[in-house]
């Protein structure tokens, strides 16, 4: 494949899962992302499924810890895509000092404010180059687009989605951070990254944008109840009234007891891979679904 280092490969459930490095002209430096190809991959192109990281995560992550998402992924035949959750290595000072701003903690924003606009432009890197060096090293139909992602991830899958609703035919989240303009993570983000002036925070809050723009399909999102994070950073409660105002379709899904952690995940995952293949592969997955379709 040019231009894309082949890292490490593995055969899972009759597809590949490898893991891949790039220089990113975006982010002005080497990032790391992961790819599963399912098994239709090898004679045809099939759909993309991206999936965005939270805090401190590396592309591997969802790829090791989402409950077997592999075997989903290769039963509908999508291919799954998770990028690094940041640049790293670049030579800032401070991008290491804190857990929840700079290394692992890219917001999947572009920044604006030094030292961090010449490396931090997660946004752009998500939405444009990324998919682009994807389409051209990978079996994809590049029409056919889903995101979704966890916390910071979740946040960032929403915002990709409702600016770019011709990119990504569906769109879903696990506990995602869905008001930053209103919480610590959010506010200490921004400001770093985007400045003191609040207007431009609104291009990434999807409670704001969803009373902009909107978005053409239902979204999805899973929340548990006992998210140490829910109160105070994650503010679902605040997406819920910004959709209803705007009568934006939205599935906000509490789940009694699960927590933030990718166990959490994994017991919905099966479910959010189910809503972007109905949005991706509708044929494929109605003959998916009612067998007897076909007798």
């Amino acid at each position: 494949m040019p231009n894309v280092n082949v890292i490490s490969e593995y055969k899972s459930f009759g597809g590949k899962l490898g893991f891949y490095s790039h220089f990113s002209s975006t982010c002005n430096g080497e990032m790391h992302f992961a790819v599963y190809q399912p098994p239709q991959a090898t004679h045809k192109p099939v759909p993309i499924l991206y999936f965005l990281s939270g805090l401190i995560c590396t592309e591997e992550n969802f790829m090791v810890k989402a409950g077997g998402v592999q075997r989903f992924a290769a039963e509908y035949g999508l291919m799954l895509v998770t990028p690094d959750t940041s640049p790293r290595h670049t030579g800032i000072a401070g991008e290491d000092d804190d857990w929840d701003f700079g290394t692992g903690a890219g917001f999947y924003v572009d920044a604006t404010e030094e030292p961090w606009r010449k490396n931090y432009q997660m946004y752009s890197y998500v939405v444009h180059e990324l998919p682009s060096l994807i389409n051209a090293n990978f079996p994809t139909q590049p029409e056919k687009q889903g995101i979704f992602g966890h916390s910071m991830g979740g946040h960032g899958a929403l915002v990709c989605a409702m600016r770019n609703p011709e990119l990504y035919k569906s769109v879903s989240a696990f506990a995602p951070i869905t008001a930053p303009m209103r919480c610590p993570w959010g506010q200490k983000a921004f400001g770093g990254y985007l400045g003191r002036n609040q207007e431009s925070w609104r291009a990434y809050d999807a409670s704001e944008l969803v009373k902009q723009v909107g978005y053409h399909s239902s979204i999805l999102i899973d929340q548990g109840t006992a998210d140490k994070f829910l109160a105070e950073q994650l503010l679902p409660e605040v997406f819920e009234k910004a959709c209803a105002d705007v009568k934006q379709p939205l599935n906000l899904r509490y789940q009694e007891g699960y927590d933030h952690s990718y166990y959490f995940i994994a017991s919905f995952i099966e479910d959010h891979i189910r809503h972007h293949a109905i949005a991706l592969l509708v044929t494929a997955v109605f003959i998916y679904l009612n067998p007897t379709f076909l007798f």
